[in-house]
């Protein structure tokens, strides 16, 4: 296999925030870069920094020093309209709590990002039915997201992260509300996603979750502690 080209590169992050008086480093200067096509879990304890971690790398939040590079360009200064359409045309996100809206169809919901992005009705029902299919829900449709089970609910959250064909599908504890069974099926469902050329980053604190992902990056006190391949 060639060798992938940089998706993400962190160069020498912090994040201080200031509560009142007292001043907590949620990350002291951390550094990684991650390849188009990898599989990569952030794992670490809660506290170790994998939360401030995840909004830096989904454009939730910025730097207080140090660079990120995204596709090569440095977008740790960017305003909040810049990051905005980063994390509208760069970057699926799957979250735990699914973030559906709950009485409108599943059809309409992956249509979402699209609309934000100003695509055409036509083009993004046909978008949204071709991300359903691929992850086996099309039948679904036109069912309201609040009548279907956890494990679907997710899979829509995956065609919803899907629809615009993001560099980076950003996965924050995505098993976190469902039970085993279905949380290894949805795991199984990305490791076919990263075969097919998605680079995907989870973040999670359970080992069996982590498991799944090709490369851990452990997080331990807003540093990092290890950082390993499979």
């Amino acid at each position: 296999m060639k060798k992938s080209n940089i998706l993400i590169s962190l160069k020498n992050i912090t994040k201080t925030y200031t509560i009142g008086e007292d001043v907590y480093q949620a990350l002291k200067g951390i550094n990684f870069d991650i390849n188009e096509g990898e599989f990569v879990a952030i794992m670490g304890p809660s506290g170790s920094g994998k939360s401030t971690t995840m909004h830096i790398v989904g454009a939730l939040d910025t730097p207080t020093s140090g660079q990120y590079y995204l596709k090569g360009k440095d977008i740790s200064a960017y305003n909040e309209d810049e990051l905005s359409d980063i994390r509208n045309r760069e970057i699926g996100f799957v979250f735990q709590a699914f973030n559906l809206l709950p009485r409108t169809s599943v059809l309409k919901n992956v249509e979402r990002p699209m609309m934000y992005a100003g695509i055409a009705a036509q083009e993004r029902e046909a978008r949204a039915m071709e991300c359903l299919r691929l992850v086996k829900i099309d039948s679904k449709a036109q069912n309201l997201s609040n009548q279907i089970s956890g494990g679907q609910i997710q899979r829509v959250a995956i065609a919803r992260a899907l629809v615009m064909n993001p560099a980076i599908i950003l996965a924050d504890e995505p098993t976190g509300n469902l039970d085993s069974k279905t949380s290894h099926e949805i795991m199984e469902f990305f490791q076919e996603l990263n075969r097919q050329g998605h680079t995907i980053v989870l973040i999670t604190h359970e080992d069996d979750i982590a498991a799944f992902a090709k490369r851990v990056i452990k997080l331990r006190d807003g540093e990092i502690v290890s950082d390993k391949k499979k």
